[in-house]
């Protein structure tokens, strides 16, 4: 029957797991398109489906004391997916084009995670609570977003003990959201009219990355060319996964299929054509767009509906208090510091617009938050080229290799 009622649990398998996650997204894309509040501030549409799926499996929880759980084993799956498909993307030469701003906003948003990690880790203290909770409350989930949050938590449950790390690091992942989405249009408003600032005049290739953007139509042999790839990445990604195991270097086998996919797209030669497929690698095409999209929504879909929200009642003051703490860092690291070593100039304001995204929320909020600002003041292309490059490459990178090494050192 696909589902099985044993001690008061009822238990979906992995087919109709599957296809209730995908249920969940239409859902929350139809509360997306209807509701303004999730339009004006970002939420994703597998967030909006599935917080309100786990708020009924609660409520019936609660009315009749049965516990709905779904086998999630294929969602495991999407998220190497999705993270792959992050390696096969990207493009070292990219790196040319941020130049000297690009190596300052890295290293002032390597150094806000540590910062992020510590006040998290120093609140979560204070209530007793191991330095793991903390962690959850830090870049794990803030500025790694819904995605690292839900790849991390089984393991910081199992090997750290913190039983609803799963629920911790996703209310913390979606309350950040809702505050990076309402904290950089008011910083960046704040900026400009403080120091009357005035953007550059836009120069015609301004858009010359959207006017190149790819846009052939998508076939079914090229989207099994493009899963082939993936396929073929996330093999190496597994023995990579083994070999830095044998270091004693313990990450998740997505990090390990992002590196692959990073290693394979930079090493193969320009125009070099595979002779299976008689095609390129498939990097940056829409197959690969399409995979990553239906991947990633359908996981955080399937993640977030399956939220034991009745866990994490009683760490509900803890989880407020570090992100109110973390919030208020955020608005002066981004007023003190990245407006100042940005230049001072609009592109700096426009800059923390997009940070404030990054440092409480996502890549999508970053980008939604200087459209807006943006389309009010004026263009920025600086802020348009630096801030995604930081924001959807390189912070999986130091993310990845960061939250091992705060766990060993606080948690441990």
């Amino acid at each position: 029957m696909g589902f099985e009622f044993i001690d008061g649990v009822l238990k979906f398998n992995g087919y109709h797991a599957i296809s209730v996650g995908i249920i969940v997204l239409f859902i929350g894309k139809q509360l997306n398109q209807k509701i303004n509040f999730l339009k004006e501030f970002s939420i994703p549409e597998p967030v909006s489906g599935g917080i309100l799926f786990s708020v009924l499996f609660s409520i019936i929880y609660a009315i009749t004391d049965i516990e709905i759980a779904f086998d999630l084993e294929a969602r495991d799956v999407l998220l190497v997916y999705f993270f792959t498909t992050i390696g096969i993307n990207a493009n070292l030469s990219d790196l040319l084009k941020g130049g000297v701003p690009l190596v300052i906003l890295l290293v002032v948003t390597i150094g806000y995670m540590m910062l992020q990690n510590l006040t998290g880790i120093t609140i979560a203290s204070l209530f007793d609570l191991n330095p793991a909770v903390g962690m959850l409350g830090g870049s794990v989930s803030l500025i790694g977003g819904h995605g690292t949050a839900i790849a991390w938590a089984p393991k910081i449950a199992e090997e750290y003990g913190v039983t609803s790390a799963m629920e911790i690091g996703i209310a913390c992942a979606t309350f950040g959201l809702i505050l990076a989405s309402i904290m950089g249009g008011p910083i960046a408003k704040f900026l400009i009219k403080k120091h009357n600032l005035q953007p550059n005049q836009p120069s015609e290739n301004e858009n010359e990355d959207v006017q190149n953007y790819r846009k052939e139509t998508i076939t079914a042999y090229g989207f099994l060319d493009a899963v082939l790839a993936i396929h073929i990445t996330a093999f190496f990604g597994i023995l990579l996964n083994e070999v830095v195991a044998g270091w004693g270097l313990d990450l998740p086998l997505f990090v390990t299929c992002l590196f692959a996919g990073i290693i394979i797209t930079n090493s193969l030669p320009k125009g070099f054509v595979r002779v299976i497929s008689g095609t390129k690698w498939p990097s940056r095409t829409p197959e690969i767009a399409l995979i990553a999209d239906m991947s990633l929504g359908t996981f955080l879909a399937m993640s977030l509906m399956s939220m034991q929200l009745w866990a994490m009642v009683d760490l509900a003051g803890p989880i407020f208090s570090i992100l109110a703490a973390q919030f208020v860092i955020a608005v002066l690291v981004n007023i003190f510091i990245v407006f100042n070593v940005m230049g001072r100039n609009y592109d700096a304001a426009v800059i923390c617009s997009g940070f404030g995204g990054i440092s409480l929320g996502s890549t999508p909020t970053a980008m939604a938050n200087m459209s807006a600002v943006s389309t009010r003041y004026g263009p920025s292309t600086l802020a348009f080229i630096v801030v995604p490059l930081v924001c959807a490459f390189f912070i999986d990178l130091a993310n990845a290799l960061m939250i091992p090494m705060f766990l060993a050192n606080f948690a441990g």
